[in-house]
């Protein structure tokens, strides 16, 4: 959806390098992308606000831009930090899926997509956090995480038994192991 709204858009004329490469037919929620054309390079940079609901897109030296809503609604990931881990996790009513991740790791990279699909696919049965590495040392010692991306189940604020996943994994063995989780705890 959004490389269509990008690449077909009267907005720029002349053709984009591609920005960011959207898989899937999801919508994306809560994040916000800045883009600011270079004036002598047609290099395009970006940032994410992980509170809002919209597209920006500035054209130029920012004398021009369009706002486009990419929807709302549940699913999405939520980055947190550690002191929102307790009221996030913890204490959560519904079972969390708890992702460790950094930003220099390749394969955390690798499988945001995966991630993002699987949080709005099981949007209504579970809720998918994002913790990152390096700024909540105190959380990965805590929980003993030695490898990136690291994804671990939590349901009524305890680690699900057997549900510590390390390593860069396809979204078709994703969403099985996924799956099988939901399956074991709906059974315990």
């Amino acid at each position: 959806m959004m490389d269509t709204v990008l690449s077909n858009s009267t907005l720029f004329p002349r053709p984009l390098l591609p920005v960011r490469t959207v898989t899937s037919t999801t919508t994306l929620n809560s994040t916000t992308y800045f883009f600011k054309k270079l004036q002598r390079r047609r290099v395009f940079r970006f940032r994410k606000n992980p509170c809002a609901d919209t597209v920006v897109v500035a054209v130029g030296n920012n004398k021009s831009s369009t706002i486009i809503s990419c929807g709302g609604g549940g699913g999405g990931i939520r980055e947190i930090k550690e002191k929102e881990f307790s009221d996030a996790v913890l204490k959560s009513d519904r079972l969390v899926l708890v992702e460790f991740v950094a930003n220099w790791c390749g394969p955390c990279r690798l499988i945001s997509p995966a991630i993002e699909s699987i949080a709005q696919e099981y949007g209504d049965r579970l809720r998918v956090v994002k913790i990152d590495h390096d700024t909540n040392p105190g959380l990965i010692e805590e929980y003993k995480v030695y490898g990136l991306p690291t994804l671990i189940l939590f349901k009524n604020g305890e680690e699900v038994p057997k549900s510590r996943r390390e390593g860069a994994i396809t979204k078709v063995k994703l969403k099985e192991y996924v799956d099988a989780l939901l399956e074991s705890v709906s059974v315990v």
